[in-house]
């Protein structure tokens, strides 16, 4: 029996695909993008998340935690991330839901049962099932198997991916894909590599092998002031664009911080704390140079 490491299911979601979506979430990430907004993803394991606002202070977690990992600091709880093993002992006592798990097991059965409850949305909407992460390349087996069940239903498919994957793991993949939703960061490999921890060159490659397949594609353009959003990056990005045939939509994404406090929940540090989300019109200018290289369809969220 398939099965995958997953952390979320999220119903009607209506910003990963065409339509109204289900978005299956798999844990473990090849990336580690200084502004990921799942952070929770990039462990290819179970992890212990800590809401702070919903303590109740029981104490009920120290007691039973085995390796000391729940703790009293000036008389409040926390967490020592260290000692953590997320094994979710702690969890199960917490019916104040304050700690959770991120991460767990779960069969292609499991959910298709999930995907099935939204399929006459699907149909009304023409909208579908989107598999993101984390990076879902990461679990091709997983990920290919659901897509094949999804298909067998009569369910449109979408790959949301980094590109950062062997070609024969995509080639297996794909052949159960509708639509392909496509990072691009950063044209410069060195400063890619800065930003994401790995270089750009395969992610580059890969699409243009992906474009030959015939699948529409989505490029998403993750945009943070400061570290992407040059005029430059923005030429090249266009240039490279302006070559993939079966390009269909651009997003670029405006950085945002609403998951700047779960890197507090799970104990990671948050390399761009502070930084504004921009406003549509300090963006507006990446768009013309996009449409600049014939680019069409160049969407500001």
């Amino acid at each position: 029996m398939t099965t995958g490491l997953i952390f979320d299911i999220k119903h009607f979601a209506v910003h990963d695909g065409p339509g109204i979506r289900t978005t299956v979430f798999v844990k473990g990430c090849p990336l580690r993008c200084m502004w990921c907004h799942n952070p929770e993803s990039l462990t290819s394991t179970p992890q212990l998340l800590y809401t702070p606002s919903r303590c109740i202070g029981c104490g009920y977690c120290m007691k039973v935690c085995e390796h000391g990992a729940h703790i009293t600091v000036n008389g409040k709880h926390e967490v020592d991330w260290d000692k953590c093993v997320a094994c979710g002992t702690c969890v199960a006592e917490c019916y104040a839901g304050a700690l959770e798990l991120a991460g767990r097991e779960a069969t292609v059965e499991e959910v298709m049962d999930e995907v099935m409850k939204d399929k006459v949305f699907y149909e009304n909407s023409k909208g579908g099932l989107t598999i993101s992460g984390g990076e879902p390349l990461m679990q091709p087996g997983f990920t290919g198997e659901v897509f094949r069940r999804a298909k067998e239903n009569g369910i449109h498919t979408a790959l949301d991916t980094s590109g950062y994957a062997s070609w024969d793991v995509i080639e297996d993949v794909m052949e159960h894909v509708d639509l392909v939703l496509y990072d691009i960061k950063q044209m410069d490999s060195e400063r890619h590599k800065e930003f994401t921890g790995v270089s750009n060159e395969l992610i580059i490659k890969n699409l243009k092998k992906i474009d030959t397949k015939g699948k529409p594609i989505w490029v998403r353009i993750p945009t943070i002031p400061g570290l992407n959003d040059g005029e430059d990056n923005f030429r090249k990005i266009g240039e490279l664009l302006s070559r993939i045939k079966h390009l269909e939509r651009v997003d670029i994404l405006r950085y945002h911080k609403l998951a700047e406090s779960k890197y507090e929940h799970t104990g990671q540090d948050y390399r761009l704390k502070g930084m504004d989300t921009p406003e549509k019109d300090d963006v507006e200018h990446l768009k013309d140079i996009l449409e600049g290289f014939g680019v069409s369809n160049v969407i500001i969220n």
